[in-house]
């Protein structure tokens, strides 16, 4: 290939890459726990957005099962964001394997 397009293609990557990270900002993902009892929504960013608790889990002589609920609700988030972002950057490089840490995660 000749250098000169690889330099266009790599332009063409490093904008598509950066069109994706501004796309990304605006992904929210929401993980649950105990049977939706607990849900936790983030960004993109992995900001928490919100966080809803059903009433009947919230037991004063049991917290830590509701820190548990809490913390599992939004490691699923996380997980369905890293998903987004994985389809998103698929998309974007046609399949090619991006490299881990490459865009921040």
């Amino acid at each position: 290939m000749n250098p000169m397009d690889l330099m266009k293609n790599f332009q063409n990557i490093q904008s598509k890459v950066q069109e994706a990270q501004e796309r990304l900002k605006t992904i929210r993902a929401t993980g649950s726990a105990g049977g939706d009892m607990v849900r936790v929504e983030i960004s993109g960013e992995f900001t928490v957005l919100n966080v809803t608790i059903a009433p009947e889990v919230v037991d004063p002589a049991d917290i830590t099962m509701l820190e548990d609920l809490v913390r599992a609700a939004f490691t699923d988030a996380v997980a369905n964001i890293k998903d987004r972002v994985r389809e998103e950057m698929s998309a974007l490089t046609g399949g090619l394997e991006i490299p881990p840490g490459f865009m921040g995660m």
